[in-house]
């Protein structure tokens, strides 16, 4: 299929859930009868995957910004919102996918829909299949950081909520910084590495200074965010969804290049290789670029296979 289609603006629509409204985004084609392509992220929002959308307009593509993720808001004052214990991260990303899949089905007569789905997305998806088997044909999850898969799990727990930590007591930049550094790290994580204090934010051009704010989506995720969550591999086997674990070629053995690894393990089928790294898929999104053109080629063949 040639990448020099024309492009297709998108149409926004407004989906309410119970305690936010959900932005999602269609780019029709209305003559193709190749399933919907849904594209999942987080905390990545819909704009991460407009390169790779333009790779896809011979069939209907559909994004969309997870809840408390740019457009897409929450709300305070719903009382399923807040005001005691609720859904974990994923659980909440879960029944979210779950209205906005049920609202594709009202849009599109019930055509049949294929995933594509990126780090805390991938999570996302993967749960989606388990929780609710029959919403997708396909789910191509790649590099989920899901770290109870890993030897080092306890380890790199304790990377994760020392990110965390850093991230609460001193804000954006040193909290980001020691993100950074952690998906960085080549390897096991040594039993250690979370009581060393992270790096210098200037070292990665970021401010030192905390404006206060403790509502990153990512830096804010503590022990019940995507990172500790528990895949339930029995009903993924059990589901009739055709799961495909993906990871970069140039990720190396960092962190989500070895949960990638320890996922597929896990269900038990072979890891698929895509171009470049974990941002493989943007084309200058977030002022990062990967391979776009030769990974939405992977994409395609993966899909069609």
């Amino acid at each position: 299929m040639s990448d020099t289609m024309p492009s297709v603006v998108p149409t926004t629509h407004t989906l309410q859930v119970p305690g936010a409204s959900l932005a999602w985004d269609v780019r029709r084609n209305d003559q193709s009868t190749t399933p919907i392509l849904l594209m999942v992220g987080y905390p990545m929002g819909a704009a991460g995957f407009a390169t790779q959308a333009g790779h896809f307009t011979d069939r209907t593509v559909v994004t969309y910004d997870p809840r408390g993720i740019e457009r897409s808001t929450i709300d305070a004052s719903d009382g399923s919102a807040g005001g005691g214990p609720g859904p974990s991260p994923v659980e909440q990303n879960v029944s979210d996918l779950h209205a906005v899949i049920e609202a594709i089905d009202a849009e599109f007569d019930g055509r049949p829909i294929e995933v594509f789905a990126s780090s805390g997305g991938a999570v996302t998806a993967l749960a989606l299949v388990a929780a609710h088997p029959d919403d997708v044909a396909t789910v191509v999850a790649h590099e989920p950081p899901l770290l109870a898969v890993l030897e080092d799990r306890e380890a790199a727990e304790a990377a994760w909520l020392a990110v965390h930590k850093t991230y609460m007591s001193r804000g954006g930049g040193a909290g980001m910084a020691h993100f950074i550094a952690m998906t960085m790290h080549e390897g096991p994580f040594p039993d250690d590495w979370a009581s060393k204090p992270g790096p210098d934010p200037a070292m990665f051009g970021m401010p030192d200074a905390d404006d206060g704010s403790r509502d990153d989506p990512l830096l804010s995720q503590d022990d019940t965010g995507v990172g500790h969550h528990r895949l339930d591999v029995g009903a993924i086997a059990a589901a009739p969804t055709r799961v495909v674990i993906a990871a970069g070629e140039e990720t190396g053995t960092t962190l989500t290049a070895r949960t990638s690894a320890g996922v597929a393990d896990r269900l038990g089928t072979e890891l698929v290789m895509f171009p470049s790294d974990h941002g493989g898929f943007l084309g200058g999104e977030y002022g990062q670029t990967g391979k776009p053109d030769q990974f939405a080629a992977r994409l395609r063949k993966v899909l069609d296979e």
